[in-house]
């Protein structure tokens, strides 16, 4: 257990930094592709990637967590479950092109065609790679896995910008699709070393493909319900709306998506092994949730006070539209921030039913609340989204945590003190943008509020919120664990 722990610190921190600089790529990637390309461009996309995104939840069909979820896995068992993935990522390019046709009835926009059956491409490559990053995952060999997936964000970075730059258009989007996938598998297979054998059906096959079809069926009601206003906006609203849509969307997605990328695989990892050691399982799981917690908070705070600067900085003027929704949507960075580590704990102990119910109330909440706010289009459907998810917060977490070695008493008492930080950091740094109002360009004038925030903050919740510990402990386990393997390598 002590090296479990020395793995997970290890892998955590590795996968922190490589979300952070995964981050800033993807940060610069679109802040490049926002001048060179127009809102049209991204719409149009989005237009395709909102129903070819519900055919990715297939790609995996779940198999990559039955892998790390089990206890213990046969050879024979993973090469099986990867020729199903081949299997169902050729199934889903010939879905691919079979779906082309009615994109661009339902848009009446021709140009989805092409576009939609060459994003097919990029499903049967990322099929090929399924299984050696389970490996990857079930060994704690994040600091691997991180490094693969800067080269992906690298490659498609590069290859987007550069035809971009050739006058390309949307097909600049496109290709990073498939580039990044096409990267990603080629490492694993080289990292892992694992060939795949031939298919064999075993007694313990069939319980993994019970947990994964359970698991992709949860991803794919999720998926359903944080991406249907896209559709609607852009069938009723068009391509530009949707475009600026998508960008505040995203830019207020990313750092949930990186801070669960970061700990969310590391920490699934390290609670599948504890699936039968509830008081570790607790520790370990309050840990983890603190650290997120603590950092989701100033990143909710930032976005909420600083939209309009953020989005000049990033997208530049002609996206300034996007500077509301993005302010309207911020409430949500925290609230999947405090919802998504639930769903490593429950499935990490094999109640991927219970997630999937869950998943089940919270699609037709949603969904209501895009069709309320659509009549006012893309700030209306904003407006609409956040209300929604702030109205289920309490009852998600108490719905997860019933039943399990954790309590809804013991999420709220870990919130309370790095949300009273966040509130005095925001207040203050409320006080300094009211100062300085238009004072200077966007860069100087975010660097000071949110240095301000960040210091406010760092201090209440370390200092007089008493927090210091926890990180000094973390800081201690994490270089134990980077001596222990210096040790190992000298030995």
């Amino acid at each position: 257990m002590d090296d479990l722990k020395a793995r997970a610190v290890r892998g955590g921190f590795a996968r922190l930094c490589g979300q952070v600089a995964n981050l800033a790529l993807r940060i610069i990637s679109m802040a490049v592709l926002a001048r060179l390309l127009d809102p049209e461009d991204f719409g149009l996309v989005a237009m395709a990637t909102v129903v070819t995104g519900v055919y990715g939840l297939f790609t995996t069909a779940g198999l990559s967590s039955a892998t790390v979820q089990q206890a213990t896995i046969t050879d024979q068992q993973v090469s099986t479950l990867f020729w199903i993935n081949i299997g169902v990522g050729i199934a889903l390019a010939a879905m691919c092109a079979a779906s082309a046709p009615a994109l661009v009835a339902f848009y009446h926009e021709p140009r989805l065609f092409w576009v939609t059956i060459a994003t097919g491409a990029g499903f049967v490559i990322n099929a090929a790679g399924v299984q050696h990053s389970a490996l990857l995952q079930r060994q704690l060999s994040y600091v691997t896995l991180t490094a693969v997936e800067l080269l992906c964000q690298v490659g498609s970075t590069v290859v987007a910008v550069c035809m971009a730059l050739a006058g390309l258009g949307y097909w600049a989007l496109v290709a990073a699709t498939i580039v990044s996938p096409a990267i990603g598998t080629g490492c694993m297979w080289l990292a892992t070393g694992w060939i795949p054998g031939p298919p064999r059906w075993g007694r313990g096959t069939l319980p993994m493909l019970r947990f994964g079809g359970v698991f992709t069926l949860n991803g794919l009601v999720v998926y359903v319900a944080y991406n249907f206003e896209k559709v609607l906006l852009g069938r009723f609203w068009g391509a530009d709306a949707l475009g600026v849509y998508g960008r505040a969307y995203q830019l207020v997605s990313i750092p949930a998506e990186n801070l669960n990328a970061a700990i969310g695989g590391v920490a699934f990892s390290a609670l599948a092994r504890l699936q039968h050691d509830p008081g570790r399982l607790r520790s370990y799981f309050l840990k983890g949730y603190s650290l997120v917690i603590s950092l989701t908070i100033p990143t909710t705070i930032s976005c909420a006070l600083f939209s309009k600067d953020i989005v000049l900085i990033l997208l530049g003027p002609k996206w300034l539209e996007a500077a509301a929704i993005f302010r309207f949507l911020a409430p949500t960075v925290l609230i999947f921030g405090m919802i998504n580590p639930l769903s490593w704990l429950l499935l990490a102990v094999g109640r991927q039913g219970r997630s999937l119910a869950i998943a089940l109330v919270i699609a037709p909440l949603v969904i209501s609340a895009y069709l309320i706010g659509l009549p006012y289009g893309p700030r209306g459907v904003a407006i609409a989204y956040s209300a929604a998810m702030t109205f289920w917060l309490i009852p998600h977490l108490a719905w997860c945590a019933h039943g399990t070695a954790i309590s809804l008493a013991d999420l709220l008492l870990i919130v309370v003190r790095p949300l009273l930080s966040g509130i005095v950091a925001a207040l203050l740094a409320f006080v300094v943008q009211t100062q300085l109002d238009e004072w200077g360009t966007p860069a100087v004038r975010l660097l000071l509020e949110g240095g301000v925030m960040l210091s406010i903050y760092c201090l209440m919740l370390l200092l007089v919120m008493g927090q210091g510990a926890f990180y000094l402990d973390l800081f201690h386990a994490l270089r134990s664990s980077s001596m222990s393997d210096r040790t190992a390598s000298l030995g």
